[in-house]
């Protein structure tokens, strides 16, 4: 996607500050041993995540993978939830839907379209991300998203980028992954 067509913009984001915060006390913690997400955040993160979309459980996995695997870095984490703030607040008006997608539900690692494993089931989570319907076991942008993107010159970012601007278009999405940045 060309810099005209980004659905993303990093200007007047009000909360960077906090996040950044976060990100990087949630860090530490995490290398401190602190693994309950039940007592991991502090009322006012959860009050930040809340306002922006979010649910603890995505952040502590994003938060977990950075500590375990050095990725998702703060620059990541920060754009995908830009992402998921905004489509929260301009396309579904800052409520939540109320719906979880199950790990069940989604098409298993080895299902393909046009050949490309994998694709069904990281488009699904890219979907259920953006609108926060992800169940808690599951998570957008796991050790194994990571490198199919990178395979295509892609990021999470990036890639949520395209599944918004086309929607239920499966046969678009695959080919703008395939087209690259």
């Amino acid at each position: 996607m060309d810099g005209q067509d980004t659905i993303m913009s990093l200007s007047n984001v009000s909360w960077e500050a906090e996040f950044r915060k976060l990100f990087e006390v949630g860090s530490d913690r995490y290398q401190q041993g602190k693994r309950e997400v039940s007592s991991f955040f502090q009322p006012e993160e959860l009050e930040l995540l809340q306002r922006i979309g979010y649910r603890a459980q995505e952040m502590f996995d994003f938060l977990e993978d950075h500590v375990n695997y050095g990725a998702p870095d703060y620059a990541t984490a920060y754009k995908v939830a830009v992402l998921r703030e905004r489509y929260f607040r301009e396309v579904q008006g800052g409520s939540w839907t109320g719906q979880v997608v199950a790990a069940s539900q989604l098409p298993a690692k080895t299902d393909t379209m046009d050949g490309v494993a994998w694709f069904p089931r990281l488009v699904a989570k890219a979907r259920a991300k953006l609108a926060g319907e992800l169940d808690e076991p599951t998570m957008y942008g796991c050790a194994g998203d990571r490198p199919f993107l990178a395979g295509y010159g892609h990021t999470l970012d990036s890639f949520l980028e395209i599944v918004w601007k086309h929607g239920e278009n499966d046969e678009a999405i695959l080919k703008a992954l395939r087209q690259g940045p």
